[in-house]
């Protein structure tokens, strides 16, 4: 296993994960309730529950067996076991066969990962017909770039992790590998809540700053800032 594979720590957003589901995004694509999904980097489960409530199937893969253990104990607290598996795995190199999934769900492990290689990878395992859904960090806004930097020096963060968030030429990659992709943009001016979540009144004032967000993103040019992303990538093209 790569070194820097190793040293990789999950990332999770819970605001994020709330606004994935609000916003519809997963009963949106997996609304027949018939679909295999793919939890990729799926870590301690935390989004597993809300998958295999909406799919037929939820897979499950992390290097970490750890976290996969706590993923395992999560789905049987959560009563959704009997929909939910979890396997150690490598999200670079997949052992399934092609065409195996409706749906891959990416809960923001791309930063982990070499992104060209992981887009491969999930093309592959997907039907034709197939989605992959992401939330992930954006990596153009100052601010957030700054927190980054620091927590790079306070060694909360990784370099690797740090230097490949996703940003507009990822976009474009997903784009060339799918025949439609829709990105939606969260948190730009309710990103100044962030620091102030654990204090009284914080998540308040974040669902206030979050309704603020809606005209601004509105806006091509400050998308580009906002903090947080979710893509949509309809039928996969494995040649692109």
């Amino acid at each position: 296993m790569e070194d820097r594979k190793r040293k990789e720590i999950e990332y999770y957003d819970e605001a994020a994960a709330r606004q994935l589901e609000e916003e519809g995004f997963v009963p949106q694509v997996l609304g027949s309730y018939d679909k295999k999904v793919l939890d990729y980097g799926c870590g301690n489960g935390v989004h597993t529950k809300f998958l295999a409530e909406h799919a037929r199937e939820v897979v499950g893969i992390d290097l970490s067996q750890g976290a996969l253990a706590i993923a395992r104990r999560n789905a049987e607290k959560e009563k959704v076991e009997n929909k939910a598996k979890f396997l150690a795995m490598d999200c670079e190199k997949l052992e399934f066969p092609d065409n195996s999934f409706d749906v891959v769900f990416d809960g923001g492990t791309f930063s982990s990962l070499d992104f060209g290689k992981a887009i491969q990878e999930i093309t592959r395992v997907l039907r034709p017909d197939g989605v992959l859904v992401g939330i992930e960090t954006f990596g153009h806004n100052p601010l957030a770039n700054a927190k980054r930097a620091l927590n790079r020096i306070t060694g909360k963060r990784t370099s690797w992790a740090a230097s490949h968030i996703v940003r507009q030429k990822e976009l474009a990659r997903l784009r060339q590998n799918f025949e439609r992709v829709e990105v939606f943009y969260f948190h730009l001016i309710s990103l100044f809540a962030f620091p102030l979540l654990d204090s009284p009144g914080g998540r308040l004032m974040l669902r206030l700053l979050e309704g603020i967000d809606d005209l601004p993103l509105r806006i091509p040019f400050l998308q580009k800032y906002a903090f947080k992303i979710v893509f949509v990538c309809k039928n996969p093209w494995r040649d692109g």
